[in-house]
């Protein structure tokens, strides 16, 4: 297919690269500062352009990965002159029909995975979720995402918003929850990096076991003596605090529940 990619980020950088791997034309890749769009360009002999009415008209698919701010505003001036085409994007959280106003054939292909520029994933095992306003646009993006994925699952727009905040919880506040351990160990002198394999050993155990089966630590049984002690070491950051010990609780409640 004829692809022109609306973006030069993460996400697009690797589903770029995917495409082309997968022996599509990546006609020009859009981003609004030409460093940006050049650097992804080169890499998938594509033309970079920096004005979407330099974007051409006769491509199969426009694939739009920007931030979801930008999408909206920009949506008017993506789909001028593209009627024939499938005009998708590749947002968690936004709706299919963002487009409706502007496209007469458009769609998403939602991968779930967190992006960098500097770390080449397989996409190919890269879950990813689609959805199209009509048939003919629906088996265009499958077509697209199965010749770079081998896990495509359809879903409507209302179940990927929940897909989309487990997805938070998993990946962005975990995350967040490394850089709260990061700064207590860098407050007492520990490289985080101690705690590398209790990391790897956790993401390994849910493989084979359930989340809550997975779970360890004072919180499962609620041991208050052990959790009031490690509240109070956190008695100079309340933020930190009131999260230690909603979290404690909410692990606790949903251990209670699969007794």
């Amino acid at each position: 297919m004829k692809v022109v990619l609306i973006g030069a980020g993460r996400l697009a950088t690797n589903m770029g690269k995917a495409l082309y791997a997968a022996g599509h034309e990546v006609a020009q890749v859009f981003s609004r500062t030409q460093s940006s769009a050049s650097v992804l360009a080169s890499v998938l002999n594509s033309v970079a352009v920096t004005q979407l009415y330099d974007v051409v008209n006769d491509a199969d698919v426009y694939v739009v990965a920007l931030k979801d701010d930008a999408l909206e505003a920009l949506l008017p001036d993506i789909c001028r002159g593209k009627s024939d085409a499938v005009v998708l994007h590749t947002a968690g959280s936004m709706p299919m029909d963002v487009f409706k106003p502007y496209a007469n054939h458009y769609g998403v292909l939602y991968p779930m995975q967190t992006f960098s520029k500097e770390k080449e994933l397989d996409f190919s095992k890269i879950p990813c979720f689609i959805e199209a306003n009509d048939d003919q646009s629906l088996q265009l993006i499958r077509v697209l995402a199965e010749s770079i994925s081998g896990r495509i699952y359809e879903m409507s727009s209302d179940d990927r918003r929940y897909l989309h905040l487990a997805a938070v919880f998993a990946c962005n506040f975990a995350n967040h929850c490394y850089a709260l351990s990061a700064e207590i160990l860098a407050q007492h002198g520990v490289p985080f990096d101690v705690m590398l394999p209790l990391i790897d050993e956790t993401a390994r155990k849910v493989h084979v076991l359930s989340p809550v089966k997975a779970q360890t630590g004072p919180a499962v049984r609620y041991d208050e003596r052990i959790i009031k002690k490690q509240a109070e070491l956190l008695r100079d950051n309340p933020p930190v605090k009131e999260l230690y010990e909603l979290m404690s609780q909410s692990i606790h409640r949903i251990m209670r529940q699969g007794e």
